[in-house]
């Protein structure tokens, strides 16, 4: 499994804007990329034009060659372009340190 974590800042003016742009984006992942196992957006209890995206996916390959290969990641790239604060889009990643707890590691089952 490998973990993307992502803090983004979005423009005031473009925060309708933004919030379609990353609906739609996390839906067509869950649906269209078998490798996507979980896409979750959260909005900041302290400031509400910061966001963090919690992705899993089977493995890094499913993040790197499927997610930003899929059409929807494109049309995604073209609404963070517009709406993120320049310089305020942040990822990390990291591989889950107890994998076989994760609801989406069906191997636990």
């Amino acid at each position: 499994m490998f973990t993307v974590l992502v803090t983004l800042d979005v423009l005031p003016e473009r925060l309708d804007e933004f919030l379609s742009g990353i609906q739609q984006n996390a839906r067509a992942c869950l649906r269209h990329e078998a490798g996507c196992l979980r896409f979750d957006v959260h909005r900041s209890a302290e400031d509400p034009h910061r966001f963090h995206l919690y992705e899993i996916y089977r493995d890094r390959a499913a993040f790197e060659i499927e997610h930003r290969s899929a059409p929807h990641y494109a049309a995604w790239r073209d609404v963070a372009a517009r709406c993120v604060r320049p310089g305020a889009h942040v990822n990390a990643f990291a591989i889950p340190a107890f994998p076989e707890d994760l609801p989406e590691n069906s191997s636990s089952e």
